[in-house]
């Protein structure tokens, strides 16, 4: 038996989406010749999606026929796209022409409409091909073996042309579709229901000659078309951190010598304490330390950019200077109807365009006020920690806990301490009515740290760690108690001259 293996001469071309974030979850796109099935309900996507397809193709120099099966006329469709800002009619019919074939296929059946296809292919040298409602292809079928025999003779016509070709589809059955047998590709869209709010989910159900990002991927239709945001867990897969050793400074000379020197780039740590402990105003320092060599970002959902620097200024970090400097970038998403995997794939595309080193996230409860489930937000985050590691940026995220005080951490992520190198915990005691704020580091990978206790003290002069903190005996308890002092005796007092003269006589 003779085996051969494909060169790369012999290997078949992409043709692009130009869908943000499709082309990813593809692995590059579709394939020339290719037959791709498309399905969703009324109301999915599939159309807008279809003709974002083809304007981008029609704008790298490619060739598209778009034919509709549909009762709707061509003129009510192009309304609707001119809204998009994806459209340029300067590209229709030149390089995008549309094809109504409904009275085709009313009067000519199945073996009219090959024909029609057939020759429009031919006549406009079609690049891309879509029938947007295949489903009146199918119950024009007086057969499953007539409507398979028509999907098998357009792939030999499709492949004889290189053409690409997409096939619309409401799909009114169940979920056992013979044609999926025969298609290079199928494609689901789905508007899926959580709690009050609902999701826009694309996923590949199958996809011949490549891999593909596995699971649903949340979309959006907005006004520049659809765009797709992978998700993390697929698309960051990498675990290869960047082995360094390098530290970088916390900002807080004190708390530098606690993790003996700083943070090792390309970790990640969780700030942990109750609201108002003092984790933004950690980030500020960590941040303030943005240079050059170490730009950093500040990713937040509570705090608008204002507030932080107003913030910041006041503890004496001078954040708006970075920014004039171009060494710290803010971005702010209030939590708001958001979705967790643009959220996720965001942070890291600014870590890679703009070369960040040092990272504050402000803080997790954004991510778990965007997440479909609260049970996905642990592995979501390992995926991105895993990504952030490989680009070699020091990772600093708050965590808020519910109680004030207690004795116990009451972390609302199960897990977090497998996936990060450096837990820092602030918490509250209280001594004689009143709170103090207290700083310990409960683990740091990568080398030895400090223990101890330390009282974290904000003031208009900034912040200042104590050399100890003595009313922390009871700490667990939330209740601090002041530890006893040792009586000392006073030193004898020093005799006079006159005096030690007398003595001597």
């Amino acid at each position: 038996m003779i085996t051969t293996t494909p060169t790369e001469d012999h290997r078949l071309a992409r043709i692009p989406t130009g869908v943000p974030g499709l082309d990813d979850v593809l692995k590059g796109g579709f394939f020339e010749g290719a037959v791709y099935i498309i399905r969703g309900t009324p109301g999915a996507g599939k159309t807008i999606l279809a003709n974002q397809i083809c304007f981008d193709h029609a704008r790298n120099g490619g060739r598209a026929l778009f034919v509709t099966l549909l009762a709707e006329n061509h003129a009510r469709m192009l309304q609707h796209l001119e809204q998009m800002s994806f459209y340029d009619a300067a590209f229709i019919p030149k390089q995008i022409y549309y094809v109504s074939a409904f009275r085709v296929l009313e009067e000519n059946g199945l073996k009219g409409l090959m024909d029609l296809l057939r020759r429009e292919m031919r006549a406009h040298e079609a690049t891309i091909l879509v029938l947007d409602g295949l489903i009146a292809v199918e119950e024009t079928s007086t057969s499953d073996r007539e409507f398979r025999k028509f999907i098998h003779e357009l792939q030999a016509h499709a492949a004889a042309a290189d053409c690409c070709t997409l096939l619309l589809t409401n799909g009114r059955r169940g979920e056992y579709h013979p044609e999926h047998t025969m298609v290079d590709g199928l494609i689901t869209l789905e508007d899926v229901p959580y709690g009050k709010r609902r999701q826009r989910e694309l996923e590949v159900r199958k996809f011949r000659g490549s891999s593909s990002l596995r699971g649903r991927h949340p979309f959006r239709i907005t006004d520049d078309g659809l765009v797709v945001y992978p998700r993390p867990e697929s698309r960051f897969l990498r675990n290869d951190a960047t082995g360094t050793q390098q530290r970088l400074s916390t900002g807080i000379r004190q708390l530098d010598t606690m993790l003996n020197g700083g943070l090792i780039a390309g970790t990640i740590t969780v700030v942990i304490g109750a609201s108002g402990a003092g984790k933004t105003t950690l980030g500020s320092y960590f941040l303030g330390e943005a240079s050059k060599a170490e730009p950093a970002l500040h990713y937040g959902f509570y705090e608008s950019p204002r507030q932080l620097i107003a913030n910041a200024a006041v503890l004496g970090v001078n954040l708006e200077k970075k920014i004039q400097a171009g060494h710290l970038r803010i971005v702010w998403r209030p939590p708001v109807e958001r979705i967790l995997d643009s959220l996720g794939n965001e942070i890291i595309d600014e870590a890679r365009a703009h070369k960040v080193k040092r990272l504050f996230i402000d803080g997790w409860g954004g991510f778990m006020a965007s997440a479909e489930s609260p049970d996905r937000v642990p592995s979501f985050f390992a995926a991105v920690a895993n990504e952030l590691r490989s680009l070699g940026v020091a990772t600093m995220c708050a965590i808020e806990t519910p109680n004030l005080v207690g004795p116990e951490v009451q972390i609302p992520v199960q897990g977090i301490s497998a996936i990060t190198e450096n837990m820092i915990l602030l918490r509250f005691t209280e001594y004689q009515a009143r709170l103090y704020r207290v700083i310990s580091i409960l683990k740091a990978r990568g080398g030895s740290f400090d223990p101890t206790l330390r009282e974290f003290h904000i003031s208009e002069r900034g912040v200042e760690l104590a050399d100890s903190f003595e009313s922390a005996e009871r700490l667990l308890s939330g209740t601090g108690v002041r530890a006893p002092r040792i009586a000392r005796k006073p030193p004898p007092a020093r005799a006079s001259r006159k005096s030690k003269s007398r003595r001597r006589g």
